[in-house]
This record gives structure tokens, C-alpha cells and sequence, in this order.
């Protein structure tokens, strides 16, 4: 972790009888850092208060264009295809989804949109992050339509119905997740219109 003497950056954890708290960033100091240029030609993004590192591979990377270009396509003019670009959650969290689709114009965009009418993840090796940590950030921001590009199953999951979870007090979850194989398609909520097929989603 990088350390620094600027004054924008300061710890926000305070020792305890009980302890050291965990070291949060905030939103501020997280872009703060990033003008400094900590992270470099590092891809990261800010989750929970976390700095998480984000991989990539030849199968992500080739699934990133073939499903940008399946959302152009669907979705048509008036919608934005954001690919890895943050999505602001407030203090804590500046998520990177791998795609989001929001309404509007580039243009429209002066400042980082705070929901989406899509977001997709593409994943293999952080599948189980995708469907807790990041499941439960996106139903608690109320994204009616997640879906997850699963390349280690090659299937897509449909995550819809968000909404706190009954079970767990404080998180949030989907109620509904719908499983659609390879040779399935996938109608986006904002898009009803729009029949898209999952093949053409996986490398």
C-alpha cells in the first residue's frame, strides 16, 4: 500500500481499546492517489473502502468486445456502452464494472453516473466475488439487471429482484438468478425488445 504525506490523504481508521480498525479509503482520497499516479498502468477499483487490483486474460479481454458490441447493438443510439469506467457509489465505492449501460449521450456524462440500466461482469478466476461482494454492491444500488458472464461455465447469469436479503441483516441481494447456456439469449430488462444471444457473448 502506498504511503503519503499529502494532506488529502489521511487515514480515516482510529486505534481502539479493542484494537486497530481496518483502513478505509474514502472516494476522495481513492482519485486523490490515482492523480499522484500510485497505480500506474494498474486497473483498480474502489470497493467496501478496499483498492482491489483487477486482472484480465486473452478469453476476458476478447469477451469485453464481443459483448460491448452485442450491447451497441441491442440497445441502439441513446445508450451508452461504458467499458471499465467507474460507477459512483458514494464514499466508499467506485466499482469498475467490466461494461454498464447507461442512458443518454457520451456527452450527457459530465460526472460518473451513480446507476445503470445493465452491468455486466465477465469472469472467470473472481466468479465468486461477482456473485457476493459485487451482487450484494449492485442490488444495494438498486441495478434491476445485473448479469454475469460466466466463461468457466460458458453460461450468462441473470440477476434481478434486488432488494435486502432477509437472511443477512445489512446486505442486500437479487431474489431472482436465472441461468441461460450458451446456446440460450437474454432479453435486457431497459431493452425488451432487444434478444441477444449468449453465444455471441463467449470467446
Amino acid at each position: 500500500m502506498a504511503t503519503t504525506h499529502d494532506p488529502e490523504i489521511q487515514e480515516t481508521g482510529r486505534a481502539s481499546r479493542a484494537g486497530w480498525r481496518r483502513f478505509r479509503w474514502t472516494s476522495k482520497q481513492y482519485y486523490r492517489i490515482a492523480e499522484l499516479g500510485y497505480f500506474q498502468d494498474r486497473r483498480v477499483e474502489l470497493v467496501g473502502g478496499e483498492i482491489w487490483t483487477m486482472t484480465t486474460s486473452p478469453p476476458r479481454s476478447i469477451a469485453s468486445n464481443l459483448v460491448s458490441e452485442a450491447l451497441r447493438i441491442g440497445f441502439g443510439p441513446g445508450h451508452v456502452i461504458r467499458v471499465q469506467q467507474p460507477l459512483d457509489r458514494g464514499r466508499h465505492n467506485q466499482p469498475e464494472p467490466d461494461l454498464a449501460v447507461v442512458a443518454g449521450n457520451p456527452r450527457d456524462l459530465v460526472r460518473h453516473p451513480t446507476t445503470a440500466l445493465l452491468i455486466v461482469e465477465i469472469c472467470d478466476s473472481t466468479l465468486r466475488r461477482d456473485r457476493t461482494i459485487k451482487a450484494h454492491l449492485y442490488a444495494h444500488a438498486g441495478i434491476a439487471d445485473y448479469w454475469i458472464v460466466n466463461l468457466n461455465d460458458r453460461q450468462l447469469e441473470i440477476y434481478r429482484n434486488p432488494g435486502p436479503d432477509p437472511d443477512r441483516k445489512g446486505r442486500f441481494r437479487y431474489a431472482e438468478v436465472t441461468i441461460v447456456p450458451a446456446d440460450g439469449h437474454a432479453v435486457p430488462l431497459a431493452k425488451p425488445d432487444a434478444r441477444i444471444s449468449v453465444a455471441d457473448l463467449l470467446p
